[in-house]
């Protein structure tokens, strides 16, 4: 970063961080005794739609990869690719819910393939589920650019409104186990998102 850029302002960008997921399992832990949630097993990751058989070979690379898994073929627990209505492209991966770990390193590797592949400008973010014993749904979601976390609580049943509150609960529950994104403006509904 040069003077012009600090008396403009200009920030350089973070770089991603991918291992930064594998802080996850821990937080999960955290997350449970400290604000009752448990993980359900489902995370998933969204990407910028992407035409073209680059992009076709990645996608059958990282279908190939992770529906290889012995223990995930034993479970019956496949992973699906779909797009929302605003053109991204989401990949749910699921897991027993106890595998967190597991969970994690799945969509470590996906990130790692699509980054390698050259399309890691497209990457948007990762997450993770969680509900709590009354099955109110909180995501744990990571953006890719940023390199930060953030919880995300839509209120079940109505409609597109999110629980401000919880998300700043978990905030704090979580501020030693992730990096948790500063900016509340960055905190990006993600709406119908899969794994949630």
């Amino acid at each position: 970063m040069g003077l012009l850029d600090t008396i403009l302002g200009r920030s350089k960008p973070v770089r991603p961080d991918l291992d930064q997921l594998f802080s996850l399992p821990s937080a999960a832990l955290t997350l449970q005794a400290g604000a009752g949630f448990t993980p359900t097993g489902r995370g998933s990751v969204c990407f910028a739609g992407v035409e073209g058989g680059g992009f076709s070979r990645i996608r059958s690379e990282v279908a190939e990869l992770l529906d290889a898994d012995s223990e995930r073929a034993r479970a019956g627990t496949p992973v699906t690719f779909s797009e929302d209505t605003y053109g991204y492209t989401w990949l749910l991966a699921q897991r027993p819910p106890e595998d967190t770990a597991g969970l994690v390193n799945d969509l470590h590797a996906v990130n790692t393939l699509l980054q390698d592949g050259g399309f890691g400008p497209h990457l948007l973010c990762s997450l993770l589920g969680f509900e709590d014993a009354e099955h109110r749904p909180l995501a744990l979601v990571y953006l890719y650019k940023r390199g930060t976390f953030y919880p995300f609580a839509p209120l079940p049943g109505a409609g597109e409104k999110r629980d401000n509150q919880r998300e700043l609960q978990v905030r704090a529950v979580l501020g030693d186990d992730l990096r948790i994104e500063r900016d509340l403006a960055r905190w990006f509904p993600v709406w119908g998102a899969p794994g949630l």
